[in-house]
């Protein structure tokens, strides 16, 4: 394909970038050949230039479609180079926080340096059984692909982890075993997974430590065989270690820590076991405190302490072991302190009592002398003498510190050694699966002889992993049968070549140690010498001397040579070490032991070096050693590198790439420097690089036909696919080298999956731009005729409305003029009679003025005289009131003073607080107190009103003998005349009497003022005091009314909270059901390990006898927790026996099994306690009636059943005698009518003298009834045995005469015996019964003589009170009596049915084993003669119990043939439901009946461990376990319909009732078989998820169910699962039909309603978790059109429920979570009231689904956008107050809690019928 069709305009391509790496830019202009630059503009819009290379002519690479980017696997990606992959990578990591990524058969994990919720036991289960493809990358896939391989294909696989440090590879390691022990499980029961697992935190302990790149960084190599047996159970493992950095423990760089261990036990000093370590804190120890850094952020050492600690005990290290360790760690720490001065230039001393070195003495138990000698001096050895060199005092500190890494090197092989011996187990390894944690390609600005071996290491596992890459792709090829050439691969042999090969690297290090005078120089030279002109890859530093640089695969790096023969040598001073050996400390003289072997594979050797090597054993054992110990840290390296090559080669490897996205450890932060340097050096371009050299991209036939479907045309579509899709091809893709066709796939080079993306995306447009454009031409068009019919319709209306008002304006123009003229003629009309009228009222006025001025003259003169009448009056009146008034002011102005005293106290009362405190207390007393106030100052008003009246009548009298008197002086005034000296005082004396007359008038207006005021003043107080009652009233109101309502809402608020208690307990009983159904699994998962455990016991003991040892079929393998002591006793005997037998299995196994089964039991029956309790809460109304009749059953004697016979009658009479005695008593109401003698007393007697001769006349009945049943009894057996030697007899005639005589004789002195026996029998009934009946009688009397006395008392009342007085007693007494006797009745009624129906039972026996009788005396002529009646079936019939009789012997045969030979498939289809159960609880009643609990106790438990046996022989039968589930509960109904319990019996008929348990209380077994059933009911589930989930994700998921809605997006190396129905893909059809056939074989069986549709709901949320967990798990199920699949999909499941008659058994509420992802999957993801919509729709989804669906979401094409990281933030900041799990997945192990309603059944037992088919030939029907 030329450049000029894919350099177009607006291509987008990748630039180099010097900050970015690579950065996107768009073409401004098409490219043409020959052109030197290209015009491009980056993201931000900036257009550049950018110039080609104008040698190479290389243009820049193409950028992928954005449909291809985010893609699980990196081969998916059309464009294969190294900007795609680093975009694909940082688009996951950043926008959709996905750490796991494929790139072919590489798992590249990048840190997230953040704790992710996705290694929980959930995500196990959901890789569990998955391919690799089907899921999104994870390392669980791996592990899981891994240990698929390994069952499948019987090969050993290997797990190789590897990069930088810090990059994650001792957690991806970490999670891998994890996912292997989880999964797998252990062969034993020694937990050997968990020892795997617990040897991790000891490994983390002793071998990682801090680093500037990695909080817990390995600072060791490590390989983990985990083995497997033959049912790829782990039964051990084995750990390998390589090259643990020594160096370490002396020195740390800056911001480093020592190996965790140190700072552990530093942190735990406080500890009372570590005071005797004398450790302190960590900066106190030189060994600790160089770093700088003695904490990590968010690490407890001490919680870390106690992990390792517990690990190791797990390990079986026991506690003197582990303080021991300790001890060793203390004391290195100890002897770092150990302080060394110069003594002078050439030797060194320490100081004498040197604290830390006796502290290391005290310690490891060594000499202090010694010690203190040998770290200063060192022994030399010639040939001839021996002598002592003092040491200077840095060589001295050096050889501490070497004694210090030999010390902790020992330690840690010593460690590993006994982790080794506790992981590995005496089962022999079938397989294994090895995890490689290696140390990553390391470059430093110092590198030395520690990242030389490790990139050594490297370029071997580099070369391993192209290998195999190329291997894979030569495979792939040649399947296909596609024609392939050479790849050319990066081959780094030259590069190994030069570190291992003769003359190497290596071989000259070890050369130049074994020289006398080796130095790093020399050996630098040498270098130099040998590969400076010979090899490529070896290169000299310009700027020194003792430097070399190897060019790695990775990178060239540059080796500092100073301490590199130090470092391969690793010497230790001899004497030192024969100190440590002289210890009396026994685990440093363990550690020591072996000092002369070969060391470990960890390849620390102590070297020569001009040191004396340590060796104990002389002659050949000493040369041998000494021969071994030459061996260089190099050379052991290079050796154990090569062990574990071989091992990766004989394995099938697996690669985890771990990548470090930053050097800051910062969450989700992406460096694209960093990235890209190790994708270079961890192989992952690489491999891109060689899938990208030949067809990277692989489509089979179908997925490209459905893909590109729409580049073909219809003509081009042929039957054959193949063909179809080779035709379109060769159109589209004119150059024939892009692609080639396989057997089962197309292979297309690099690019040609976007081009014919750039085809198809094309086509669509074209496509939606025609439908565009069709659908707004008919829009447009459609809105044009709608407004044109509009604007005609708009037209004809205003035209109509035109004309119709025309019309109106005439009609109302016709109208105005009618009116105008009606209107003028009006108003004419009335102005002419306002005129007249004006005028009339003029002439009116007028007269009526003149009469009225005429009038008023006459009145004027009337009136003058009037007044002269009155003046004259007034003058006489004037004189008496002024003397009247003068007496009135005088007391007036006494009152006045009396009456401002009382004001003023009133005031002062009025200020008071008092006065305020009570009128605030009682205002409604304050104001009817000032009513009454003011009552009396009305009347006190009243009484001056009626003064003042009183005194102007005296002023009146006054008046007038004034005025009689001044006639008088007026008839003396002549007389007068002579005295006017006297009659000017008199004038004076008047003028002061008037004076005072007005002054007093003058007070009385100031005091009725006064009085008005004060009335006024009071008249507003009152109302004040009326509106102050009328606020309170108003407050009492609102107040009344708040009450209310807070009444009203706290009732509302106590409803819901009994509501949401009630809700609360709902929830607590399920939990409580839910946790006793899980311990009933537990218990039968460990009973089924049990019986395991005891069969591996029982093949272990029969290894050596040849063939194969089947099971007995009738072992039951899971014994019931209810059965008896006896074969517990059996159980445990055979136990021991097979422990007695196998001695090499540990007992305690069995021991700790055993423990933990009573355990469980006891737990199980607290919960069970527990569960009864909650059930109580809401059955206590019911209990407490029911308590009543749940007392002990069983046959009551008969004598009780007629007493109570005859109580009841006697009852009656009673009654009746009470109602005579009643109307007697009310008939005659006279004084002396109750009196002794009166007719009511005669009465009453005469009813008690005929109760008791009715007493007598009924225990006469009974001892007749009860001789006649006792003489048919002994008759009957009595027949039975004179009948019984005939059966024997075959010739009765052969007998002669004399023993005929003898027989009849001996017979009829047997019936002479029998018959007295009987009489003395009923002599003794009759005494007894006498003695009853006397003292009965006894009794009666008694209660006549109190009846009397109470009647006598009683007529001492009077009438009224006599009558109700006996009317009270007796109501009182009959009641007691009738509640006593109901209760007898209920009771008894059934036993007295019974024994009447026995009663005729044996009459009828009698009478035929009588007629038998007759028969067999016959002679065998009248046999002849007279006819043989036949047996009257109908009546026989009639009159079967529904019972089954079987023998004791028959049990194992009835159980035999009704449960385990009993096949559904079989004979049970032709069955009624449940019959098996109806037959076993038939046989059981007759157990019961005959009273025989040892049967019933045999019978449930063989019944029981049957029904267990045959679900653990054919448990994963789905139609086996239904059959048993129906059977089971319907024989749990059963137990309950006929156990007597009036609860149950309320839908019984009469004869079922008959029919229930009379001897027996099952209520304990009842609770035995509700177990199974739970028990059977959980098998069920399973059985049914076994069968339903492989078809749910192909079914709901990958199936398109609507054709053509979604595209098959391009998939990588890791094909999924097609979503096109090939031959043997489940569909939705699929899953229906079998939910279909569930639901059918249920019904078959005759399951309950109510469990059916709890199984349903199970089944929906099985279907609907494991449907969702795959989709949060899947990237590629996340897309709109998927969205739309499942909803449809979930629609056609409600369907099925509706045609089942199912929608309220809350299955379609488990599929909430589903349809609700499918509805997020489709709505609008894009602005805050899109997110608001999401966050009110998805409540079924917690936050982390919600996030992690939208993280997901991926568009399967063009045209749909992704969702941006910013509306899924607002996601989680609307959903932060969410309180929920955080857990990801659902629980598709979760299994809700059954309950079984009772359910009776209408079957009567009576008319069942057992079909012949069944062998139960031996049951007889009773």
């Amino acid at each position: 394909m030329a450049a000029s069709e894919l350099y177009t305009k607006c291509a987008r391509v990748w630039i180099p970038d010097t900050e970015e790496v690579w950065k996107s830019a768009e073409l401004t202009k098409d490219y043409k050949n020959g052109d030197a630059s290209l015009q491009l503009m980056l993201e931000d819009g900036t257009n550049i230039e950018h110039k080609l290379d104008p040698k190479t002519k290389n243009l820049p690479y193409l950028r992928n479609p954005d449909i291809l980017v985010g893609e699980n696997d990196l081969t998916a990606l059309s464009y294969l180079h190294e900007p795609a992959v680093l975009h694909n990578l940082k688009v996951r990591f950043i926008d959709s926080k996905l750490i796991y990524t494929y790139c072919g058969i590489v798992l590249v994990a990048i840190n997230p340096y953040e704790t992710l919720p996705i290694y929980g036991s959930d995500i196990i289960n959901a890789y569990s059984g998955q391919n690799m493809g089907d899921m999104d990358p994870h390392i669980f896939a791996v592990a899981e692909e891994a240990y698929k391989q390994m069952a499948r294909d019987e090969r050993n696989q290997s797990i190789i982890v590897s990069g930088e440090s810090g990059a994650g590879k001792t957690v991806s390691a970490k999670y891998a075993m994890r996912y292997f022990a989880t999964v797998s499980g252990s062969a034993s029961e020694a937990n050997v997974e968990e020892k795997v697992l617990a040897s991790n935190p000891i490994m983390e302990a002793i071998g990682n430590a801090k680093t500037t790149r990695n909080d817990n960084s390995s600072r060791f190599g490590k390989y983990i065989e985990i083995g497997f047996d033959t049912r790829y159970r782990i039964i051990g493992a084995n750990m390998r270690t390589y090259l643990l950095e020594k160096s370490r423990v002396v020195f740390q760089a800056d911001e480093e820590r020592n190996y965790h261990i140190f700072y552990q036990l530093c942190a735990s000093s406080h500890l009372p076991e570590f005071k005797t370590l004398k450790l302190s804190s960590a900066n106190d120890f030189l060994y600790t405190r160089q770093g700088r850094s003695p904490v990590i952020d968010g690490v407890d050492d001490t919680k870390e302490l106690c992990t390792t600690r517990n690990a190791f005990t797990l390990l079986g290290i026991n506690e003197s072991y582990q303080m021991g360790l300790f001890q060793v760690l203390a004391a290195i720490l100890h002897l770092g302190n150990v302080e060394i001065k110069d003594r002078d230039s050439d030797s060194s001393l320490i100081p004498p009592n040197n604290r830390h070195l006796t502290a290391f003495c005290e310690l490891v138990g060594v000499n202090y002398q010694d010690m203190s000698q040998w770290l200063c001096h060192r022994k030399l050895k010639t040939a001839t003498e021996t002598y002592i060199k003092p040491l200077p005092r840095l060589q001295a500190t050096n050889a501490r510190d070497a004694l210090s890494k030999h010390i902790y090197a020992k330690l840690f092989n010593w460690i590993v050694e006994h982790v080794n011996k506790a992981l590995i187990t005496n089962v022999k390894q079938h397989s294994f699966i090895g995890v490689l944690d290696i140390y990553g390609f390391e470059t430093f600005e110092i590198n030395s002889f520690e990242q030389f071996c490790i990139n050594y290491a490297n370029e071997k596992l580099q070369q391993q992993f192209n290998m195999h890459v190329f291997k894979l792709e030569q495979e792939e090829y040649m399947k296909e049968q596609i024609p392939w050439t050479l790849i050319d691969f990066y081959d780094n042999q030259p590069c190994i070549n030069l570190i291992e090969a003769k003359m190497g690297i290596l071989d000259l290090l070890d050369e130049e140690c074994k020289m006398p005078k080796g130095s790093d120089d020399s050996w630098a030279q040498k270098l130099y010498n040998t590969h400076l002109k010979t090899c490529s890859l070896f290169e000299k530093p310009r700027m020194s001397n003792r430097a070399f640089i190897i060019q790695h695969f990775a990178d060239k790096v540059e080796y500092q040579c100073e301490g590199f023969l130090e470092k391969n040598k690793d010497t230790v001073n001899e004497e030192q070490i024969n100190v440590l050996k002289a210890s009396k400390f026994d685990l440093l003289v363990e550690l020591f032991q072996d000092e002369e072997k070969a060391t470990s594979p960890t390849g620390q050797v102590p070297g020569t070096g001009g040191r004396t090597r340590l060796s104990i054993k002389p002659g050949k054992s000493r040369e041998k050693s000494s021969k071994e110990h030459k061996k260089t840290v190099g050379c052991q390296f290079r050796n154990s590198l090569q062990m574990l090559m071989d091992t990766l080669n004989a394995t099938t490897p697996h690669y985890v790439r771990c990548i470090k996205p930053n050097d800051f450890k910062l969450a989700f932060s992406f460096d694209p420097k960093r990235a890209v340097q190790q994708l270079r050096a961890c192989g992952v371009l690489e491999t891109i690089r060689i899938s990208a050299a030949g067809f990277p991209s692989r489509w089979t036939y179908q997925e490209f036909f459905s893909r590109y479907r729409v580049l073909m045309k219809q003509k081009d579509v042929l039957p054959d696919k193949k063909l179809t899709c080779r035709n379109v091809l060769e159109k589209l893709v004119q150059d024939q080298d892009k692609y080639q066709f396989g057997k089962t796939k197309i292979f297309f080079r690099a690019g040609q999956v976007a081009y014919l993306e750039k085809l198809r995306a094309d086509k669509l447009r074209a496509a939606c731009i025609r439908i565009q454009k069709t659908i707004r031409c008919w829009l447009a068009r459609k809105k044009y005729l709608r407004k044109r019919i509009a604007a005609i319709t708009i037209q004809r209306f205003t035209r109509g409305y035109q004309a119709r008002c025309l019309a109106k304006f005439m009609r109302r123009t016709q109208a105005a003029v009618v009116i105008q003229k009606y209107q003028r003629m009006y108003m004419e009309k009335k102005r002419y009679r306002q005129k007249q009228a004006a005028a009339l009222a003029m002439q009116t006025i007028l007269r009526a003025y003149m009469a009225r001025q005429k009038y008023q003259a006459l009145l004027r003169e009337h009136k003058a005289v009037i007044i002269q009448k009155r003046i004259r009056g007034w003058l006489a009146r004037c004189w008496y009131k002024r003397c009247l008034h003068s007496i009135v002011y005088l007391q007036c102005c006494i009152r006045r003073m009396k009456a401002r005293r009382e004001l003023k106290k009133l005031k002062i009362e009025a200020r008071s607080v008092e006065h305020f405190k009570k009128l605030n207390k009682g205002m409604e007393n304050k104001i009817m107190q000032l009513q009454r106030k003011i009552d009396e100052q009305s009347k006190e008003n009243r009484s001056i009103n009626e003064r003042l009246v009183g005194l102007e009548n005296s002023y009146t009298a006054e008046s007038e003998r004034m005025r009689g008197e001044l006639n008088r002086l007026r008839g003396v005034e002549e007389e007068a005349k002579n005295k006017s000296n006297q009659v000017t005082s008199l004038l004076e004396e008047l003028e002061r009497l008037r004076k005072e007359l007005s002054a007093t008038q003058q007070e009385k207006k100031t005091i009725e003022d006064w009085a008005q005021k004060y009335r006024d003043e009071m008249e507003k107080m009152v109302s004040e005091l009326k509106d102050q009652n009328g606020l309170l009233k108003t407050e009492k109101d609102d107040l009344n009314r708040l009450i209310q309502e807070q009444s009203q809402q706290m009732t509302e608020k106590m409803a819901r909270a009994i509501a949401e208690e009630t809700q609360q307990l709902e929830t607590d009983l399920n939990e409580e059901r839910s946790r006793y159904q899980n311990l009933l699994t537990e218990h039968l998962r460990l009973e089924e390990k049990y019986d395991d455990l005891k069969e591996e016991m029982a093949l272990s003991s029969n290894v050596s006898k040849p063939g194969h040892r089947r099971t007995d079929s009738t072992h039951s393998s899971n014994e019931s927790e209810y059965t008896y002591n006896s074969e517990y006793a059996e159980l445990e005997e055979g136990s021991r026996a097979a422990e007695d037998v196998t001695r090499g299995i540990d007992t305690s196994l069995t021991l700790k099994l055993q423990k933990r089964l009573t355990e469980l039991e006891q737990e199980k029956q607290s919960l069970r306690n527990e569960l009864e309790n909650k059930e109580e809460q809401f059955q206590r109304a019911r209990a407490r009636d029911d308590a009543e009749f749940k007392k002990a059953r069983g046959a009551e004697l008969e004598y009780e059943s007629l007493k109570r016979q005859e109580l009841e009658s006697e009852n009656k009479k009673l009654r009746h005698d009470l109602a005579e005695m009643r109307q007697s008593l009310l008939g005659d109401a006279a004084t002396g009518a109750g009196a002794p003698g009166s007719p009511a007393y005669k009465v009453l007697l005469d009813q008690l003298n005929a109760s008791c001769e009715e007493l007598e006349v009924r225990k006469e009945e009974v001892l007749i009834l009860r001789s006649q049943l006792v003489s048919q009894k002994e008759a009957m057996h009595h027949k039975e045995t004179m009948t019984e030697p005939s059966v024997y007899v075959e010739d009765v005639s052969k007998l002669k005469d004399a023993d005929e005589l003898k027989q009849a004789y001996i017979g009829l002195k047997d019936t002479n015996r029998l018959l007295e026996h009987q009489l003395q029998t009923q002599r003794r009934g009759y005494d007894s019964e006498v003695e009853a009946l006397r003292g009965e009688l006894q009794n009666v009397k008694e209660e006549n003589n109190r009846q009397q006395q109470l009647l006598a008392q009683n007529l001492q009342l009077p009438p009224e009170a006599r009558i109700e007085a006996s009317l009270q007693h007796e109501i009182t007494r009959l009641t007691n009596e009738n509640l006593d006797l109901m209760e007898q009745l209920e009771k008894q009624d059934r036993t007295i049915r019974k024994l009447k129906k026995q009663l005729k039972v044996y009459s009828k026996r009698i009478g035929e084993m009588g007629a038998g009788q007759t028969e067999g005396q016959t002679s065998p002529g009248q046999m002849v003669d007279e006819p043989i009646h036949p047996v009257n079936i109908p009546r026989r019939e009639k009159d079967f119990q529904g019972m089954l009789e079987y023998k004791k012997e028959d049990e194992l045969k009835l159980v035999k043939n009704l449960i385990l030979e009993l096949k559904p498939r079989g004979v049970a289809v032709n069955l009624i439901p449940g019959l098996p159960a109806y037959i076993l609880f038939m046989c059981l009643r007759h157990a019961d009946y005959v009273n025989d609990d040892q049967k019933v106790r045999t019978l449930l438990t063989s019944t029981i461990n049957t029904i267990k046996k045959i679900l653990k022989k054919r448990g994963d039968d789905f139609e086996t376990v239904s059959f048993w589930l129906a059977n089971t509960c319907r024989f749990l109904h059963c137990l309950k319909q006929y156990s007597g319990d009036e609860a149950f019996m309320k839908h019984n008929t009469s004869r079922q009732n008959d029919h229930c348990l009379s001897n027996f209380d099952l209520a304990e077994y009842r609770q035995v078989i509700s177990d199974l059933a739970i028990q059977i009911y959980q098998q069920l589930i399973k059985c049914m998820e076994n069968i339903l989930q492989p078809m749910i994700v192909s079914g709901m998921l990958e199936h398109e169910t609507i054709q053509g809605v979604s595209g098959v997006k391009p998939t990588g190396l890791r094909k999924r699962t097609s979503s096109i129905a090939d031959e043997g893909t489940y569909t939705l059809d699929s899953i229906l039909r079998q939910l279909s056939a569930f639901h059918s074989t249920m019904c078959q069986h005759g399951t309950d309603p109510e469990l059916i549709k709890q199984v349903v709901k199970q089944q929906f949320y099985i279907i609907g978790a494991v449907t969702l967990n795959n989709l949060l798990l899947r990237k590629d199920m996340c897309s709109w059109s998927k969205g739309m699949q499942i909803r449809y999909n979930v629609s056609q499941l409600e369907e099925w429920l509706r045609d089942k008659g199912l929608m309220t058994c809350g299955a379609k509420e488990t599929l909430e979570p589903l349809i609700q992802a499918a509805q997020l999957l489709q709505v609008k993801k894009k602005t805050d009231e899109d997110a608001e919509a999401i966050c009110s729709m998805c409540q079924a989804l917690t936050t982390a689904q919600i996030v992690k669906v939208l993280n997901l979401y991926t568009p399967v094409n063009e045209f749909e956008e992704r969702v941006s990281v910013a509306f899924i933030r607002t996601i989680q900041t609307r959903l932060r107050d969410r309180c929920e799990s955080p857990q990801l997945l659902m629980d598709t192990k979760m299994i809700y809690p059954v309950t079984f309603p009772f359910n009776p059944s209408s079957l009567a037992l009576e008319t069942i019928q057992i079909p012949t088919s069944l062998n139960l030939g031996f049951l007889t029907r009773v």
